[in-house]
């Protein structure tokens, strides 16, 4: 019994590019399918439970996915934005709890997100470190993006410029990092909270600058261009802060009514069916700038796509199965009938036929086995990896 093994064993080591040649082509046709399967179904679960958590978004006409991805995973660029006053207009209704969701720029290569304290208790975010958010300037980091640019509370956070060649745009804000949230495995985990105060600040709605009327008292002309007792009118050299400290704080403030600023979206948080569906026909009737969104419907409607999709990858894949085995087979018949003499001399010595085809086998067999072995190691690292593998795919980092 162990003869033809040993035998077996030695042709395969002897031969070891074609043995290895046969052990990839069985271990891509399977390992393909497999981790697609295994990605696709992980992929599923995590954007399914996501918008399952999310009861319904609101935001400004248009495509509804852009609107949930935007919404649920901070991706793509923003959509049309509509007024914060829509927030106060539900809380005042009291259909829903709504959750405000702003953002455009970026901080680190992360996206900065805009929220209320509604948005923490919502996703049941806590902190690891620091403190949550309690002052204009302030911001949260996720555990990614502390991890990835070695952040802890106390540190400094530098926000994005939209265009570097924009000499005249707005100037990037130092962000002071009051805390770490906890790792919760979801996209919260890439992104850097601020108050939508802030965030407005970045975008250049509100700003802080040097007392002007100062600069008057001193008699600094180079950067007054006019003055008198009702109008002060600077010119480019005051520039405005990139920084909120407890000494330029007060020098910050907003040019028009903040029901007029930008957000991107709202998490709409019902308590009941009933209110939901108000709000669902408030929208779709009185609203034609707006639009009210599923984010469950939504993904499965997107899931559903995909999983169409697939079907054509898996007829693909059996089609490269029976192709790989027809060669494979191929292969075979040409290593017998080249072996044919080997064979012959093998008889002539005493092996009978069983010990001959033992042999054979045995090379199948090792072959195979070295192939299941390579693909049971690399399914499980993919699968041991899968969430993040996944979670990198939906967050394009």
């Amino acid at each position: 019994m162990m003869g033809p093994l040993i035998l077996a064993w030695r042709y395969i080591m002897y031969h070891r590019l074609k043995t290895l040649t046969m052990i990839g082509c069985i271990f891509l046709t399977a390992f393909l399918p497999i981790v697609i399967g295994l990605l696709l179904r992980q992929f599923n679960q995590k954007i399914v439970a996501r918008a399952d958590s999310t009861p319904a978004l609101i935001g400004a006409k248009g495509s509804n996915l852009d609107l949930t991805l935007h919404a649920l995973y901070f991706k793509n660029e923003a959509p049309e934005t509509i007024d914060y006053g829509q927030v106060k207009e539900i809380q005042e209704k009291g259909w829903a709890i709504p959750i405000p969701v702003y953002s455009t720029t970026k901080a680190g290569g992360f996206p900065i997100v805009a929220t209320s304290l509604d948005y923490f208790r919502f996703r049941k975010l806590t902190v690891s470190e620091g403190e949550m958010l309690n002052t204009l300037g302030d911001c949260l980091v996720g555990s990614q993006v502390a991890k990835k640019l070695d952040l802890f509370s106390g540190g400094e956070l530098l926000s994005e410029r939209e265009n570097v060649l924009d000499i005249g745009g707005r100037y990037p804000l130092k962000m002071k990092v009051r805390g770490v949230l906890k790792e919760s495995n979801s996209p919260d985990d890439w992104a850097v909270f601020v108050d939508l105060k802030t965030a407005w600040i970045i975008d250049g709605f509100g700003h802080g600058h040097q007392d002007l009327t100062k600069e008057r008292e001193k008699g600094d002309s180079e950067k007054l261009l006019q003055s008198n007792d009702d109008t002060i009118v600077a010119n480019a050299a005051v520039l405005p802060f990139t920084e909120i400290t407890p000494e330029n704080i007060g020098s910050f403030h907003f040019h028009g009514d903040l029901g007029d600023f930008p957000i991107t979206a709202i998490i709409a948080v019902a308590p009941d069916v009933k209110n939901e569906t108000i709000l669902q026909g408030y929208y779709e009737t009185e609203k034609p700038n707006a639009q009210f969104a599923k984010p469950s419907i939504v993904v499965r409607e997107l899931m559903s796509i995909v999983f169409q999709v697939k079907k054509f990858f898996d007829a693909n894949a059996v089609l490269i199965a029976v192709s790989t085995s027809l060669l494979l087979f191929l292969v075979i018949l040409l290593s017998l009938k080249l072996r044919h003499r080997e064979m012959q001399t093998m008889s002539k010595i005493g092996c009978n036929r069983g010990t001959l085809a033992m042999l054979q086998i045995g090379e199948l067999g090792f072959i195979f086995t070295f192939a299941g072995i390579l693909l049971a190691a690399a399914v499980w690292v993919v699968w041991r990896f899968s969430g993040d593998i996944v979670q990198a795919l939906l967050l394009g980092s």
